[in-house]
């Protein structure tokens, strides 16, 4: 598990006490590409060695997310 990853999205599957990431991998994209369709595992994802820029966190976000089942 990554640590000090903080996440306040409390539905997430992987959201820990204390605003806590427990995925064991976190893929984060900038948002141009936000609705690329990744594979749920994405570890295959992860090996693309293409880089982007952000200037901003804004720019930013996290596809690790799968909600969590009620």
């Amino acid at each position: 598990m990554p640590e000090g990853v903080a996440c306040t999205v409390s539905n997430c599957q992987y959201w820990a006490e204390n605003n806590q990431c427990a995925a064991a991998k976190i893929l984060i994209e900038i948002d141009a590409h936000a609705n690329k369709h990744y594979n749920s595992e994405f570890s295959s994802d992860l090996d693309q060695q293409h880089k982007d820029v952000a200037k901003k966190s804004a720019e930013t976000c996290c596809l690790t997310f799968i909600p969590k089942e009620e």
